[in-house]
């Protein structure tokens, strides 16, 4: 597993305990702190893994009405937790990160294989056409 796909997957069980406990005030750096010592060998990815869980939670409001909008027929409720917060940080990399550091395709990619990894059987293609949807309203609006 790349280390890159490790600290993703950080993330994401990250997000995941905070929504799951419902823990929106909670210290997500002590979460962090706790999952990577659990989870990683080396701390070089520490920073990127605050980073990701950090951008999540500070746009999550407006991550949240990009999902509702995108997937009317799939209330964020509704949603298992997984793919709620796979989706989240699916969506934080695809909108929020620098092009040249990952790629819109690598941002999909990643979070398609975190849904298969940690959801159900048609969470990659759940996550898979949220983000592509979104995807391709980005690149439409960048040529109108």
């Amino acid at each position: 597993m790349s280390s890159r796909h490790l600290a993703r997957s950080i993330a994401v069980r990250t997000l995941y305990e905070l929504d799951f406990f419902d823990e929106k005030n909670k210290n997500y750096e002590d979460v962090v702190k706790r999952n990577c010592e659990k989870l990683m060998k080396k701390e070089e990815d520490v920073q990127f893994i605050e980073s990701l869980t950090k951008g999540v939670l500070d746009n999550q409001k407006e991550i949240d009405n990009i999902i509702v909008v995108a997937a009317p027929e799939w209330p964020l409720e509704k949603m298992t937790i997984i793919d709620r917060n796979v989706l989240r940080l699916g969506l934080y990399e695809l909108i929020y990160s620098k092009k040249e550091e990952v790629p819109p395709k690598v941002a999909i990619n990643e979070a398609i294989e975190l849904a298969k990894e940690f959801g159900g059987s048609s969470s990659g293609r759940f996550v898979n056409g949220i983000l592509g949807t979104v995807y391709k309203e980005i690149e439409n609006d960048k040529t109108e």
